[in-house]
């Protein structure tokens, strides 16, 4: 039979499968499914996903047959005496049933009236033929292979046994398949046993190599495919339940006792993905013409072995609580040579997507996009393994680190589909700072900076890693346009950690401190928000630490505080009226100097700025966004103390005019659809106790208008997007907690500019704080669905080997939006025999060739 009619008959019976007639288990129609489709492709395309939901949802009982069929088929093989032997026990016919299964399980998951159905068939003790007189034939053989009341009575007992569900014996087998000689593994004359629990690649554990091929290695990237889709019920579960009851074949896998297994799988995995060195010579352009077998295997590699790691096991009500033991050795790694291996390995893969984009000739060069992932291993690592944690962080390997780390967070600030990558980028950072170790090492002179891309170079940069740090913190919070509001604390968590480390910052690191306290410390973003007011305490903090542990260190810093004495003297005199009044008289005198500025200056003129953020706009359509604040050089400098100099509203906070995150569930960026709508923002949300209490309709105070005007007609009364509104009272309850002891004690003991060369008497230094990052279910569910979001988003596309395995499934851990079809390009020519084809494929897809397999 030849390869097309082979697809036509597969076609054909698969039309069969959701007919009304349920096919008895024995007919040998089933053993079509491992016998007919030549590859994944085959597969995947002629079983779709409209010939599966019908299957489903009309024949439940034929597709409970065929998982059966194919997975009893899968089990002989895997205990044939012979696999893989092209006559007896076919290689083919395993591949066919790992990719039958990867197809249709996604679609079983999908559903919510199967769940019952689901945890009964998969996951309930079985009773199972014994595998005496077992032939490797196309026969079935497995309990329900026959309709109820037909041949039971020619049964004996003998013949049954009770046998473990399943699914675990599926993940049983496909583990035991990813270490099968002749199939994954090469054969081995001395080793007797078919399954080898054997190292893949060199690396940890393993100090040398065993041969390979392309037809193992696609054969474990198989594998690895079907057991991603079983852990893959992730994906149809919200966010909220996902780290409570989460996944069974996770927690199978994860919690194996077997520890030979679990290194071997763990090795092999974390093996296969640090050596793999994808900058080696080639070709340019070779990744457009020809797919790349070993990068996919690295791919499911590394997002398998994440989906392990990453996996918080749902506690029992009794008993220990279970150990995922790949975390647990992850974290016993100990030799140097094992970690030395691990930082190469990830340098080399976070370095690749800077030498693709320099690259002489633009897409010559292969861009890996499992850059995020690597992150993700990072942070796994250094969050399990503390002494992996001490090798990067009390040696220089921090540096190459924070650079790295750094670039993917400046890169996609503004990027509305990488906020999730943003966030772990800062939270990679706040972990780190919390070791002592980081902070002191933060001092040594960054030589770098010529070789560094554009998007995190600073021009003129003289300083150290930590003014680099500090430097990169500000353009986040600065220039990101309110999309990572949410981080905020995270980010000023940073600065207080390595603050009492701090040594010599240089006067643009100054100057970007005392910037964002004049932000933080404005009416217009204290009165803004319940909440805001903890943020300009933790960046308080972080001052006060600089000057009571590393005060004869940094002069520069002590100078610029001694200069911005009006700002901290002006915030312990803060009240609700004053702030009012501020926003009121800024506004007033902004509105002026825009309406003065319009009667001389043209259209073409302001388009110097462009985007609508850059406009000089009134008070009232400010956000607290901490977009656009000002850099060293413009209106606000440090040591502009006259009263002019406080009354710019260059100090305040710029309005954001951006499209709200795709990341919704975690972004609190409004959409703003003109500058009179533009209203402040949530950072961290507003409780629901406080929301309770607001009555309907409720709005806050005038922006415009001081207190005494509120009632009247001219009074402009804008809303926050909590309906917060500020109080007198609730002034009261932060404004003395403050932590201004320190820096007005140093102002109120030096009347001039200088300070002293001792550090005063009255400044008791405090013990220094660590603010880490908090684990909680809410994070969990975020995290997790960050990993799947990746992995979702690296399988959508088909083509090179991936096959689409969730593609038009309903999920619902995160949402999938559609992006717009893009037109051709260099990587995807669309000329006429494109069209041509499109065309030919959609007419025969129309056809219905139902009715004529019916009729025959």
């Amino acid at each position: 039979m030849g390869a097309s009619d082979s697809k036509l008959v597969f076609k054909q019976g698969i039309f069969k499968l959701s007919e009304p007639k349920t096919i008895p288990a024995d007919d040998p129609y089933w053993t079509g499914f491992w016998e007919l489709p030549e590859s994944a492709e085959d597969v995947f395309s002629l079983f779709s996903s409209v010939d599966i939901r019908r299957t489903r949802d009309t024949s439940l009982a034929n597709l409970e047959t065929l998982i059966l069929a194919v997975t009893s088929r899968l089990f002989i093989l895997r205990h044939h005496p012979s696999f893989p032997n092209a006559d007896i026990a076919p290689e083919k016919d395993a591949l066919n049933c790992i990719r039958v299964l990867t197809r249709i399980l996604p679609f079983i998951y999908e559903s919510d009236n199967l769940e019952t159905w689901e945890e009964k068939f998969f996951w309930s003790i079985r009773r199972k033929r014994t595998r005496k007189d077992q032939t490797v034939k196309s026969e079935v053989l497995f309990d329900e292979a026959q309709p109820e009341g037909e041949k039971e009575t020619e049964l004996k007992n003998d013949d049954f046994e009770d046998a473990k569900p399943l699914a675990e014996e599926l993940l049983d087998t496909l583990v035991d398949m990813l270490f099968f000689a002749g199939f994954t593994l090469p054969i081995n004359e001395r080793v007797k046993t078919k399954v080898s629990y054997s190292i893949w690649q060199s690396g940890v554990g393993c100090n040398t190599s065993m041969s390979s091929s392309k037809e193992l290695e696609n054969n474990r990237t198989e594998i690895l495919r079907l057991l991603l889709t079983l852990s893959s019920k992730s994906m149809y579960m919200p966010a909220n339940v996902l780290p409570v009851k989460g996944v069974k074949a996770i927690t199978y896998i994860a919690t194996c006792p077997d520890k030979q297994v679990v290194l071997s799988m763990l090795c092999s995995m974390l093996n296969t993905t640090l050596r793999f060195n994808p900058a080696s010579w080639r070709v340019p352009y070779d990744h457009v013409v020809f797919k790349d077998p070993k990068q996919i295997l690295v791919t499911y590699c590394l997002q398998f072995l994440l989906v392990l790691l990453l996996y918080p096991i749902p506690e029992e009500s009794r008993g220990p609580p279970p150990k995922n033991f790949f975390r647990h050795f992850l974290g016993r790694l100990h030799r140097p040579q094992d970690f030395q291996f691990i930082v190469d390995g990830m340098t080399r893969m976070l370095h690749q997507p800077l030498q693709a984009t320099s690259s002489y000739l633009p897409g010559s060069q292969k861009s890996l996009k499992w850059s995020p992932e690597m992150i993700m291993l990072f942070w796994e690592t250094i969050q399990c393994n503390k002494r992996f944690r001490s090798f990067i962080v009390d040696t220089e390997r921090g540096h190459d680190f924070i650079v790295l780390i750094l670039f993917y967070a400046l890169e996609y600030r503004t990027d509305p589909t990488k906020q999730g990558v943003v966030r772990m980028c800062v939270f990679v950072l706040q972990t780190l700072s919390g070791e002592e170790n980081f902070g002191t090492n933060l001092n040594k002179k960054f030589e770098g900076q010529d070789s560094l891309p554009p998007a995190i170079k600073i021009d003129n940069f003289d300083g150290t890693y930590a003014d680099f740090l500090i430097s990169s913190i500000h353009t986040l919070i600065t220039g990101s346009k309110g999309k990572l509001d949410t981080i905020y604390p995270a980010l000023l968590a940073i600065v207080k950690n390595i603050a009492a480390y701090l040594e010599k910052l240089n006067f643009m690191t100054c100057t970007k401190l005392l910037q964002l306290f004049a932000s933080m410390s404005s009416p217009s973003f204290l009165l803004a928000n319940e909440n805001n007011h903890s943020l300009l305490t933790s960046l308080l903090e972080a001052l006060n630490a600089i000057i009571e542990h590393k005060y004869n260190e940094n002069p520069r810093f002590l100078t610029a505080v001694l200069k911005t004495r009006k700002r901290f003297e002006a915030l312990r005199s803060f009240t609700l009226e004053s702030g009012r009044e501020e926003i009121e008289r800024l506004a007033q005198n902004r509105k002026e100097s825009v309406d003065a500025s319009e009667s001389v200056t043209s259209p073409t003129r302001l388009s110097r700025n462009g985007s609508i953020d850059s406009l000089r706009s009134p008070q009232v359509a400010r956000t607290p966004s901490l977009s656009n604040v000002p850099e060293e050089g413009s209106a606000f400098a440090i040591g502009e103390d006259e009263d002019d100099t406080e009354d710019d509203d260059d100090n305040e906070l710029h309005p954001s005019y951006s499209q709200s995150s795709l990341s919704t569930r975690h972004s609190r960026t409004p959409s703003i659809s003109s500058i009179d709508d533009a209203v402040p923002m949530q950072l961290r949300g507003m409780s629901e106790k406080a929301r309770g209490k607001m009555p309907v309709g409720q709005t806050s105070f005038s922006r415009v208008n001081s207190l005494s005007s509120i009632s009247s007609n001219n009074a402009t009364i804008i809303p926050t997007t909590s309906g917060f509104t500020p109080s007198a009272p609730w002034i009261d309850s932060w404004l003395p907690n403050l932590p201004l002891h320190t820096i007005l004690t140093l102002l109120s003991t030096t009347p001039t500019t200088t300070p002293p060369k001792s550090i005063p008497s009255q400044i008791d230094p405090a013990p220094t704080q660590i603010q880490l990052f908090e684990w909680s279910a809410l994070s969990l569910a975020w995290y997790e669905s960050l990993l799947w979001s990746f992995i979702f988003t690296a399988e959508m596309v088909v083509q090179k080997g991936t096959v689409g395995v969730w593609n038009g499934t309903s999920i619902r851990l995160f949402k999938v939006e559609k992006e717009a079809a893009r037109g051709p390009s260099l990587m995807k020519p669309m000329g006429a025999v494109d069209a041509v084809g499109s065309n030919l494929v959609s007419r025969i897809g129309g056809l219905s060739l139902r009715g004529a397999t019916t009729e025959a």
